[in-house]
C-alpha cells in the first residue's frame, strides 16, 4: 500500500529537493519519487505548480517567524534593517529561494500575527497604517528581487560565482565602455556591501517619503 501523505510533507520534501534540483527541475513527478507514491497522488493535494509554490513561501515563512519575533525593535529603522537582512539571509539558504519565495500567495492566515507585529512597529513609530504597509512592501520586494539577482551570480548556497559573471572577462568584454565597466564591479563584486548599501538607501527613501501624515492622503 502507497504511504498516506498530507500537504506538510510534500511542502517540505519539495523544499530539502529544491537545494538539488533548483526550480526549473522541482517537479512534482519528482517530489512524488522522493515520497515514493504516484505522481497523481499529489494532485490530492496541489492542482499544479505553482499552487504547490504557494504552499512552499507558506512554509518558508513558518520557517521565519521565530527569527523575525527576536529582531532589535530598539527603533524602526533598526527593525526594519534586521527584518530585511533576515529575510535575505533566509532566502539565500535555498537554491532559487527568492524565485519561489516572490510572487507567490500565502495559502493561510498563520501569517497575519506576524505582519499585524511588523506594522505595530512602524505604526507606533509615527507611520499611518497605509505608509507602513507601503515601507515594508517597498523594503521587502528590494530584498527579493536583490536576492533572486544575487543568485544568478551564485546559484547553489555555500557555492561558487557562476563563470558567467567572471569581472575580469566582463572587463574584456566591456572593454572601451568604463563607466558601464565600472558599473559591473559595484553590481557583482561585493554582494553583501551592495545590499547594506541598497538597504541604507530604501530606509533612508522610506524616511524622507513616508514618514508623515501627506503620504497617507
Amino acid at each position: 500500500m502507497a504511504p498516506r501523505i498530507d500537504r506538510a510533507q510534500v511542502a517540505d520534501t519539495a523544499l530539502r529537493l529544491l537545494n538539488e534540483v533548483g526550480l526549473e527541475g522541482l517537479t512534482l513527478r519528482r517530489i512524488a519519487k522522493e515520497l515514493n507514491v504516484q505522481a497523481p497522488a499529489l494532485y490530492w493535494h496541489f492542482e499544479n505548480k505553482q499552487a504547490l509554490l504557494d504552499e512552499m513561501a507558506t512554509e518558508m515563512f513558518r520557517r521565519m517567524q521565530g527569527p523575525i519575533a527576536a529582531i532589535d525593535r530598539s527603533s524602526w529603522q533598526a527593525f526594519l534593517a534586521g527584518t530585511m537582512r533576515g529575510l535575505r539571509r533566509f532566502l539565500l539558504g535555498y537554491r532559487d529561494g527568492g524565485k519561489v519565495f516572490g510572487g507567490t500567495r500565502f495559502t493561510d492566515s498563520g501569517h497575519a500575527g506576524s505582519v499585524e507585529g511588523m506594522m505595530r512597529v512602524l505604526v507606533d513609530a509615527g507611520f499611518t497604517p497605509r505608509a507602513a504597509a507601503r515601507a515594508m512592501f517597498t523594503a521587502n520586494t528590494y530584498t527579493m528581487g536583490y536576492v533572486i539577482e544575487e543568485q544568478s551570480v551564485y546559484p547553489e548556497p555555500g557555492g561558487e560565482r557562476d563563470p558567467a559573471y567572471d569581472l575580469e572577462d566582463r572587463t574584456l568584454t566591456m572593454e572601451g565602455y568604463p563607466l558601464a565597466t565600472e558599473a559591473g564591479y559595484e553590481f557583482f563584486a561585493n554582494l553583501d556591501r551592495g545590499f547594506e548599501d541598497g538597504l541604507r538607501a530604501v530606509i533612508a527613501g522610506i524616511e524622507a517619503t513616508l514618514l508623515k501624515p501627506a503620504a497617507d492622503g
